[in-house]
């Protein structure tokens, strides 16, 4: 006797209506942050056109006269267009490459200790500068590198005439070095989580091998981590040459203007102080796009050379 065939059951595609009936829960808790990103990042996108435009102030974000690119033209064959944009590039890349590194390191030497209490206390410690304000910071080492009653200048025996935040030699290391020590414990946060997922086995089988502690964090812990440091690595291109604008401007000051004079603080006082609207959005999309280019550039070639995108 022939066998009797179970008619196949098509899944029916469910409807976008059928979808939100069932989510509508998981989507109204989406909304406060659609809204929220709609609101504060999307709309004032609007404004983008002014660096396109003659800004009237009678006349607001949708009148003036149509200049094009005079105002891109002008920051080009500006003599502040080089500066800035080495400034930008140098401080940026500098806090860009350390600040990668450092919390990969910081986050292998914290696995490493095996006893649960120092862990946690090491890693509170390493946080805890994250939640200093920036205004802090800046005060902070105003105090601890003043010429003639800084701590660090006296440990360092440094001489009393030495000013390393209103030197030109001195500015970006002090610079990288506190961005650094203030962020690297937190952004060490992801890669141990990284780690935690790590299989025991792979440690087991490395014992079984006869490897050192070195050799385990060579060949398990850094090829666990190297998924987390490519996506990271993507995002934070999107970010270089944005120089943090509020520790930059508090840096600041007459003697190491030369080289703290970055995109961000110069848009300020182009648009902000010298009321110049225009030409001050035609500078930071100008930095936007250079910004976008650098992340879709780098999410291509992770994604042509190790298979790993943002999309």
């Amino acid at each position: 006797m022939e066998q009797a065939i179970a008619p196949v059951k098509i899944k029916k595609k469910k409807s976008i209506l059928e979808h939100f009936k069932k989510y509508w829960q998981l989507w109204l808790m989406v909304v406060p942050a659609v809204a929220i990103i709609i609101v504060f990042n999307y709309i004032p996108m609007y404004g983008v056109q002014l660096a396109f435009r003659e800004f009237d102030f009678t006349k607001g974000l949708t009148g003036g006269e149509f200049v094009g690119l005079k105002y891109f033209r002008q920051f080009f064959d500006s003599p502040m267009f080089k500066p800035v944009l080495v400034n930008t590039l140098r401080i940026s890349i500098a806090t860009l490459i350390i600040g990668f590194i450092a919390p990969i390191v910081l986050a292998l030497l914290i696995n490493q200790v095996r006893n649960p209490k120092r862990k946690q206390v090491l890693q509170t410690t390493v946080y805890m500068p994250h939640f200093i304000s920036t205004v802090v910071m800046v005060a902070m080492l105003q105090v601890f590198l003043s010429p003639e009653t800084g701590v660090l200048t006296n440990i360092f025996n440094l001489e009393k005439s030495t000013n390393l935040l209103g030197s030109v030699k001195t500015f970006v290391p002090v610079y990288v070095i506190s961005e650094v020590w203030q962020h690297c414990g937190w952004n060490s946060i992801i890669y141990l989580a990284a780690l935690s997922s790590v299989d025991p086995q792979l440690y087991e089988s490395a014992d079984i091998d006869g490897a050192n502690r070195f050799q385990k964090i060579l060949h398990v812990d850094i090829p666990a981590l190297v998924p987390t440091m490519m996506v990271l690595l993507i995002m934070n291109m999107g970010g270089v040459l944005s120089a943090g604008f509020e520790k930059t401007l508090l840096m600041q000051n007459s003697l190491n203007l030369p080289v703290s004079e970055v995109i961000a603080t110069y848009v300020y006082k182009i648009g902000i102080l010298s009321s110049q609207f225009s030409y001050s959005t035609a500078i930071g999309l100008f930095n936007n796009i250079v910004n976008f280019a650098f992340l879709v550039l780098a999410n291509t070639l992770s994604k042509k050379f190790s298979n790993r995108s943002l999309w």
